[in-house]
This record gives structure tokens, C-alpha cells and sequence, in this order.
């Protein structure tokens, strides 16, 4: 029985995902995390899912003081609010970035805002931080079961002029830091109107001293990342190492999605229908990891990396970390393999620091 379900599950999910692609996208988000839930609370299910989705020992790690039983993480964006850590728990995930969240509660953007590119094993999303506000992520991490590792992404409200986005950062951080093992600082959505230009040396460097002053008054030093978008220029990255360095916060998170739609099999006309927004999966993979790479040999390797972006085997996440990254993370992966993509990436890993 338990071998039939080995077989059957995956071919289970190709066939699903032919049905759930003709549906709107986000609709089918939440419908399927529903259909997970109600699902982990068969015994059968439950019981496959945790010996199906068990890591091999030796792709435990421990890095920040934080152990992750194996190196792959699902992305922020997936999990907004925090609905479903535990069922995603089940998964296998090594970690869980929950996010982005906003001190307060916003609808996001117009829809529809998310949209699949089957040809490109793509997405383009322009959710714009629609979320239910950090308080009701702080209560639901409250009551969640799993001791998966946890992140906590932030960003700034729309309405919240730049001049005062380190007044959002530090709201959220202050709100979530008893709930999450780590921090990433978003300042890289291409959805939030200039939300990029924080990206720029002095508001930057600004802001992070800022959540480290906090960091240090707040007495358990939880690790700080900084989200970076792919589209930066290699000055850009420059300062960015340096912003790391001099700030002295724990790592980079490479990277968000792409605003270039260069090199697309999807049809132009369709890919101007779509319109504004930031491209993920396989087209972003060989920036993300140039990215990576470059940051990782800049630094001599002292900065760590989480790397994100076009991750959907355990190829591309080896890829990944050669070039550099500590841990990687999939989101456009997952919905495009499926629940049983982070067995299939640790069971092929060559991985084992």
C-alpha cells in the first residue's frame, strides 16, 4: 500500500494541477490549503505524508543558532498570514517564511494579480503585501503546533511614505519577534509603489541599524536577512555587502522576483496583457543564482545566503548551493511539482554540511 501511494501521489498531483491551472490562481491557492488540511486529518494521509516527507539526517544544519532538520524552506508570499504552517509543516519544509506582513491589515493590489506562465514554468504576481495586518499573524503563530522553523518577512503599509517606512519595519519586528526565528526585510517587491528605492545605500543602512538597535535592546539577537530583488546592478550589489557588513546583520535572502521579461516562450501579446508585476520560476533562476554567486565570492563567503528563485528539482537547488547559499527556498516550484517537492529535492541532494 505504502509503495502504491509512492507512485500514485505524484501522478495524482499531474493530473490535479491539469484540472487546477484552468482556475484562477489565487482562488486555487487557498482551495488547496484547505483540501491539505482536511486531508492531514485522515490518519492514513497524515501518517504517509510524515514517513513520505522525512529528512535524511545529514541534511540537518544548524546555522544563526537555529537548527533546520534539511535546507529547504518554502519562500514568503505563499503563506501570507500564517493560515497554515502546520499543515505545511507536514510537508517537510526545513522552514517556513510566513509574509510579508504589514503593521496593518491591506487588501493589496487590484484583482486579478496572479497569473500563471505554463510555458515558462512561471508566475507573475502583483499581490502588493495584501495581508491580515501582523497582529493576526502574531495570534495564529501563538497557536501553531509544529516546531518547523519560522520566519518572519516585513514590509511597510502602502499609504506609508518611504521617510517613514523604518516606522513599519519596527512595528512588525517588534510585534513578531517572540514568534519567529528569524527576520527578512523586504525592501525589494516590485508591487508596493518605491518600495525598491530602499534598497538605495542610505535609507538602507538606515533601517537595518535601526531594527539592530532594537535587535540588541530586545535581548535574544534573532537573526536579520535582507530580501534583494535579481535586477540590481553589480554597484548595487557592491553596496549592498558593504550595507551587510557595516550593519552587521546575519545574511542575505537572493532573490525576489524579476521585473524583465526578456527571453519568455509565453506569447508577447499575452505577457503585455498581464501587465506590471514580478516574475518568479525558472526564468529568474540564472539571475537569482549570478546573484548568489557574485555576493558569495565578493564576501569571501562570509555572508550567508538564502537563495530563492526557479528552485524545482534537487539539480536546481544543488545549483545553489555550489554558488554559495547556506539554505534555499521554492514557492512558483511547489506550485508547479507539487506537495512532494522538497522529498524529491532531499532525496537527491548531494548537500551534506
Amino acid at each position: 500500500m505504502y509503495a502504491a501511494c509512492c507512485i500514485f501521489v505524484p501522478c495524482m498531483y499531474g493530473l490535479i494541477k491539469y484540472f487546477l491551472f484552468k482556475k484562477d490562481p489565487e482562488k486555487i491557492h487557498y482551495w488547496a490549503m484547505r483540501m491539505l488540511r482536511r486531508g492531514l486529518n485522515i490518519s492514513f494521509a497524515r501518517n504517509f505524508l510524515k514517513k513520505e516527507c522525512a529528512s535524511p539526517e545529514h541534511l540537518e544544519r544548524e546555522l544563526w543558532g537555529i537548527k533546520f532538520k534539511n535546507p529547504v524552506g518554502l519562500a514568503a508570499g505563499f503563506d501570507k498570514d500564517a493560515k497554515f504552517v502546520d499543515d505545511l509543516a507536514a510537508l517537510g519544509f526545513g522552514f517556513i517564511e510566513i509574509g510579508t506582513v504589514t503593521p496593518l491589515a491591506q487588501a493589496g493590489n487590484e484583482k486579478p494579480r496572479l497569473f500563471r506562465l505554463p510555458e515558462d514554468q512561471a508566475l507573475i504576481n502583483r499581490m502588493g503585501f495584501n495581508n491580515d495586518g501582523v497582529a493576526a499573524a502574531v495570534e495564529r503563530l501563538r497557536k501553531r503546533k509544529s516546531d518547523v522553523v519560522i520566519g518572519g518577512n516585513i514590509g511597510k503599509n502602502k499609504v506609508t511614505p518611504n521617510e517613514q517606512a523604518d516606522e513599519d519595519y519596527e512595528k512588525c519586528f517588534r510585534a513578531l519577534y517572540d514568534v519567529v526565528d528569524y527576520f527578512t526585510v523586504n525592501v525589494s517587491s516590485p508591487n508596493t509603489p518605491n518600495l525598491r528605492e530602499l534598497q538605495e545605500k542610505e535609507p538602507l543602512e538606515k533601517l537595518l541599524n535601526k531594527l539592530q538597535v532594537i535587535n540588541t535592546e530586545l535581548g535574544k539577537s534573532k537573526p536579520i536577512l535582507l530580501k534583494i530583488a535579481p535586477d540590481l546592478t553589480l554597484e548595487q550589489l557592491d553596496d549592498i555587502i558593504e550595507i551587510v557588513n557595516n550593519t552587521q546583520i546575519q545574511g542575505i535572502v537572493a532573490t525576489n522576483t524579476t521585473i524583465e521579461r526578456s527571453g519568455l516562450q509565453t506569447a508577447p501579446e499575452t505577457i503585455e496583457a498581464i501587465g506590471a508585476g514580478g516574475l518568479s520560476g525558472l526564468p529568474v533562476k540564472d539571475k537569482a543564482t549570478d546573484v548568489i554567486r557574485y555576493i558569495h565570492q565578493k564576501s569571501h563567503g562570509k555572508i550567508p545566503i538564502m537563495a530563492v528563485g526557479g528552485i524545482f528539482t534537487a539539480a536546481d537547488a544543488q545549483e545553489k548551493l555550489d554558488a554559495g547559499a547556506s539554505l534555499v527556498q521554492v514557492y512558483t516550484g511547489f506550485i508547479y511539482e507539487g506537495p512532494l517537492i522538497v522529498k524529491n529535492i532531499c532525496s537527491n541532494l548531494k548537500y551534506n554540511n
